[in-house]
């Protein structure tokens, strides 16, 4: 009663309060009719302030093929786990869930979080499985949300691992051509602007404020079933003779392009977790080793281009030594005289050492430096050695005899492979390469062909029956090469121990089309001279390859006796072609 009597003697104030709540109500329609109908930017705005980003927008690196078109490298897409660090702190409870999927514990997950706790971005797990990826989403923790990145892959895995190399978590190259030509291959990522939920998932794409690049594709000189031939024959000799490790480079003599490049120890890109630093190494263009007795063919290149030596000038091994101030240099077997032809069949130290001091320094360091020694071979490879050959002023009668059959400088199988193709392509030095040419490539002359011809006749006599290379023989096809054996240096001095075991060699030897160096690496059983432990990888690779790429064969299954009658018709062959007449009959 007392309330009715309240309200009937304050009807100004009960009108005025009514007054003020209708206005107000109509004041806030009125704004709310305002901002949504009349003027949306406000809200848009705000809206926009607190679940617009602006993120990345990903492409794939280029791809990376064989000359023939086969995937050596490929991009996969995967997703990526992230998470927004101030969402993620407000769902703390769901943290032990979140860090069991994801294979941590929550103190792991929690020191993750400290990190990145004034970010607006991090990363849970990069390039997730799958499976992985779905279960993280399946619990729905607000602020984690997955990324469209993209992950390497590599088709032949170990079988091409040094030579490819491989990419970062970030896709950037790290080893091998991937790393060479990582400018090429990158992609330039684009950006877009997105409006995501509370749980950090996009749910509209609002604006593309750069659009992706993808990497370009680059096609390889390598060829995938030669570098798996190579890669199975030097793992089954490395395993077999119990070696420390091995190389092979194989070449197509005419055009420089590297077709095969395998080292052992291997590693496979696709799971380097296991994996030690050095296994990422690329032996062929990193490590030096003296070439023993595959030098010697230069040494007697050299001779026959000054004019003062033939095929058939005699030489002077009589007693298997020759001694050179307080050092012998010896031969495995005393020959007496040999012609110059058969110092490279019988493979004499003594015979290359009276050659090599018969020459003027500088005419045998032009023709060392001549065919790339010294100096890298411009295969852009990272961590290629220059080697060591050291200036003519400095040497002296013993060190200027031990060039000759390969003690004193320091090569890359690589070096040598493209020193061995000057031979097999009439006198051209060709520029080494590792992507595929599609045109012809000009090389640098350092021999006269009729040079060539004769170190290729040479060459023969050496992997015949009485050669030291007579393993590398493949049937139907004629192979020039020279075997190599030579002590490894350690800090007391040459090992009397350790060894490693060379093939270098080209077929078909009528018109080279392949060069091939094969490094055995500290063998330790079944034997450690070249011709066992190298030669038989050359014959098996050389066999397959030259029938993969369709060879013809140059010889029908030859005899021990055609190969005994080449030996005499070496210097024939050689006056036959014009090679110049020698000054002096006989080297002393």
């Amino acid at each position: 009663m007392s309330r009715r009597r309240d309200s009937a003697r304050h009807p100004v104030r009960t009108a005025l309060v009514l007054g003020l709540l209708v206005t107000g109500l109509f004041t806030l329609a009125g704004r709310a009719v305002y901002l949504q109908v009349l003027d949306t930017d406000f809200l848009q705005s705000e809206g926009k302030q607190r679940h617009s980003r602006v993120v990345k927008d990903n492409s794939h690196r280029g791809m990376i093929l064989d000359r023939n078109g086969a995937p050596l490298a490929v991009s996969t897409p995967v997703d990526s786990i992230w998470a927004h660090p101030d969402t993620l702190a407000e769902a703390k409870p769901r943290w032990p869930a979140l860090a069991a999927a994801l294979g941590m514990n929550a103190r792991e997950l929690a020191k993750m979080f400290e990190k990145h706790a004034d970010r607006e971005f991090m990363y849970l797990k990069r390039h997730a499985d799958p499976d992985l990826a779905e279960r993280v989403m399946a619990l729905k923790v607000p602020g984690v949300a997955l990324q469209r990145e993209y992950r390497r892959y590599y088709p032949l895995g170990p079988v091409a691992g040094h030579v490819i190399g491989f990419t970062s978590v970030d896709d950037a190259g790290q080893e091998g051509l991937e790393l060479a030509y990582d400018p090429a291959l990158r992609a330039i990522p684009g950006r877009k602007r997105v409006l995501k939920d509370l749980q950090g998932n996009v749910v509209e794409q609002v604006e593309s404020l750069a659009l992706p690049k993808p990497g370009h594709d680059i096609t390889l000189s390598i060829d995938r079933r030669v570098q798996y031939l190579a890669y199975r024959e030097l793992k089954h000799a490395v395993e077999t003779h119990g070696a420390r490790g091995g190389t092979a480079v194989v070449l197509d003599a005419r055009t420089g392009e590297v077709l095969a490049m395998v080292n052992e120890p291997d590693f496979n890109p696709n799971n380097r977790g296991h994996s030690k630093g050095e296994q990422f190494r690329n032996r062929a263009v990193t490590d030096l080793f003296e070439p023993g007795s595959t030098m010697k063919p230069f040494t007697v290149a050299a001779a026959l281009e000054s004019g003062k030596f033939r095929p058939d000038t005699l030489i002077d091994t009589s007693g298997g030594a020759i001694q050179i101030g307080n050092r012998v240099i010896r031969d495995v077997h005393p020959y007496g005289a040999l012609t110059v032809a058969r110092v490279i069949e019988k493979s004499s130290n003594v015979g290359a050492s009276r050659i090599a001091l018969a020459l003027d320094k500088q005419t045998l360091w032009g023709t060392l430096t001549g065919v790339g020694f010294g100096a890298p071979t411009g295969s852009r490879l990272p961590g290629e050695g220059t080697g060591v050959l050291h200036k003519p002023s400095r040497w002296v009668p013993v060190e200027q005899a031990s060039l000759s059959f390969g003690y004193g400088l320091s090569v890359t199988p690589l070096q040598l492979a493209r020193a061995y193709a000057a031979f097999a392509n009439d006198g051209v030095l060709p520029e080494v390469t590792l992507l595929k040419r599609t045109e012809p490539a000009e090389g640098t002359r350092v021999f006269s062909a009729d040079t060539a011809r004769a170190m290729r006749a040479m060459l023969e006599l050496a992997v015949g029956e009485q050669g030291t290379g007579a393993s590398a023989r493949v049937a139907d096809y004629r192979v020039a090469g020279k075997t190599g054996t030579v002590r490894k240096l350690t800090a007391g001095g040459y090992s009397e121990s350790h060894y490693v075991g060379w093939f270098a060699g080209m077929a078909p030897a009528t018109d080279p089309r392949l060069v091939m160096v094969v490094a055995v690496d500290d063998p330790a059983r079944g034997g450690y001279f070249g011709g066992v432990v190298a030669a038989p990888v050359f014959a098996r690779v050389m066999a397959g390859a030259l029938r993969l790429l369709d060879v013809p064969p140059d010889a029908p299954r030859e005899t021990p006796k055609l190969l005994m009658v080449r030996s005499e018709q070496v210097a024939d062959d050689y006056r036959d072609a014009g090679g110049r007449a020698p000054s002096e009959t006989r080297a002393e």
